[in-house]
C-alpha cells in the first residue's frame, strides 16, 4: 500500500510540478511569435539551456517512471483517472508559485474533477 501511495504521489506531485517548473520557462522566454520550424527550433534550443526547463524534464521524467511503475500494480482504469489529481496541484501550483489568477469557475472545475475521482475510487472497492 505505501508502495501505490509513494507511486501516485510521484506521478501526481512531481509531474505537476515538472510542469509548472517548463510553464516558468517558457514564460521567462517569452511569447513564441513565429511557427516556423527554424524559429520553433530555436526556441527550443533556448528553453532547453533554462534550469527551470532542465528541472521540468527531470521532474517530469521521474513521473512517467513513477506512472510505469504503478501501471504494473493497478489496472489502467484506476491509474489514469487518478492521475487527474494533478488539476488540483496544477491549480495550487499555478496560483502560488506562477501567481496567475484562478477564477471562482476553475475552482469548481476543479472540484468536479475531484468528485469523479471519488467516484472511480469508491467503485473500486
Amino acid at each position: 500500500m505505501l508502495q501505490r501511495i509513494i507511486l501516485f504521489a510521484l506521478i501526481i506531485v512531481v509531474g505537476t510540478a515538472g510542469e509548472i517548473c517548463a510553464a516558468r520557462a517558457m514564460k521567462e522566454l517569452g511569447e513564441v511569435k513565429s511557427f516556423r520550424p527554424a524559429a520553433l527550433l530555436r526556441v527550443g534550443l533556448r528553453a532547453i539551456r533554462s534550469p527551470w526547463m532542465a528541472l521540468g524534464l527531470l521532474m517530469m521524467t521521474v513521473s512517467f517512471l513513477a506512472l510505469l511503475g504503478m501501471l504494473t500494480l493497478e489496472n489502467v482504469s484506476l491509474v489514469i483517472p487518478l492521475t487527474a489529481l494533478s488539476y488540483v496541484v496544477g491549480c495550487v501550483g499555478g496560483k502560488f508559485f506562477l501567481s496567475e489568477q484562478i477564477s471562482w469557475k476553475r475552482y469548481a472545475g476543479v472540484l468536479l474533477v475531484c468528485g469523479g475521482i471519488a467516484l472511480v475510487v469508491l467503485s473500486k472497492s
